[in-house]
């Protein structure tokens, strides 16, 4: 039986992603253990995962380099045939050295890559989205076709959504019977704030949406004042950031007839659920291989030729120029529209 250790402990976003690479794994190797390391929050994403042999995670907020050792110490009790380093900095570089394996894969940008058993050329604005640059980490092992996430909400999660649906069905039938409404799910904010559609903005949209759909309005704890704000602002909305575990916001949004979001780690879970999605680029550009993943989702961006866009990888705190053209020129009108 092999054994698989897959790292990456970056963001929520880049967490989902990396199912793809536990999907493939599975399908090439489907009696393979396959461990995986991710930072600590983003654990939920993978409660009941059925490929998944164990989950480490690095807690990163206390005692970061305490924690890093004594990950790096439990690792070392499993010999793994491959280990595939799906990250680009010095932390998991160390970890997939020091971690036993017959083989070590990862990106030639690593700062330890010299001592990796295989490299791979990691590019960014070629046009492959990041799951291509994921696949070349294991097509060696596998085959070139492009992997796709997946999330496995458990029957947990699908009853935390499915309560909030029926409830919102329940209130709006005459009858008290408790189908399916339509609803819409709306992801408004991004860890960075030049990746963020204005909070005017979504206000509009939502008084836009149809009035028999219900909306939802979703993200984390940090998140659920500005979803506040932005439903007081539009008059409607029921807040749920904050109030739902990860997979039972994949559950939710896989049912949605529209999920309306950021770029950011919402766009990674509708193509994980393959749930429609509407991605709004502002700063950063589809190029850099992180737009929807599946036929019903699309990106919505300026038409304005900016010559400040992108401005960067991730996003800023705050517009370099001061004017955020790159958001303010995106129109409700080119959100909402079928």
């Amino acid at each position: 039986m092999k054994r698989f250790l897959v790292i990456q402990t970056a963001f929520l976003g880049d967490a989902v992603l990396a199912t793809a690479l536990l999907e493939k794994l599975h399908v090439f190797f489907p009696d393979a253990a396959i461990d995986l390391v991710v930072r600590n929050g983003n654990e939920g994403l993978f409660e009941g995962h059925p490929f998944l042999h164990r989950l480490h995670v690095w807690d990163k907020r206390t005692h970061k380099t305490r924690n890093l050792l004594a990950l790096i110490r439990a690792l070392r009790r499993t010999r793994y045939d491959h280990i595939i380093n799906a990250q680009r900095f010095f932390s998991t570089g160390l970890i997939t050295l020091l971690a036993r394996g017959r083989e070590k894969v990862g990106y030639d940008k690593n700062p330890l890559s010299l001592f990796f058993t295989r490299t791979v050329k990691h590019v960014i604005g070629d046009g492959r989205h990041e799951v291509d640059r994921l696949n070349a980490l294991i097509e060696h092992l596998t085959d070139g076709s492009r992997p796709l996430p997946r999330l496995h909400p458990t029957p947990k999660a699908r009853a935390e959504a499915h309560e909030h649906m029926s409830a919102w069905a329940h209130e709006h039938t005459s009858t008290g019977a408790h189908g399916h409404m339509p609803y819409v799910c709306i992801a408004p904010t991004s860890v960075w704030f030049t990746k963020q559609w204005p909070e005017a903005k979504w206000a509009e949209l939502i008084a836009q949406l149809p009035a028999d759909d219900q909306v939802y309005l979703l993200g984390g704890p940090g998140d659920a004042e500005a979803c506040r704000r932005i439903a007081g602002a539009a008059g409607r909305g029921e807040v749920l950031a904050g109030r739902l575990s990860l997979l039972g916001t994949a559950a939710l949004m896989e049912g949605a007839t529209m999920n309306y979001v950021n770029d950011s780690a919402p766009l990674h879970i509708a193509s994980a659920m393959n749930a429609p999605v509407t991605a709004i680029f502002c700063s950063t550009v589809p190029a850099f291989g992180f737009g929807p993943l599946r036929a019903n989702g699309r990106v919505v961006e300026t038409a304005e030729k900016l010559d400040c866009r992108p401005c960067g990888l991730h996003g800023h705190t705050a517009c370099p120029k001061g004017h955020f053209q790159c958001a303010e020129g995106i129109g409700v009108e080119q959100v909402a529209a079928p």
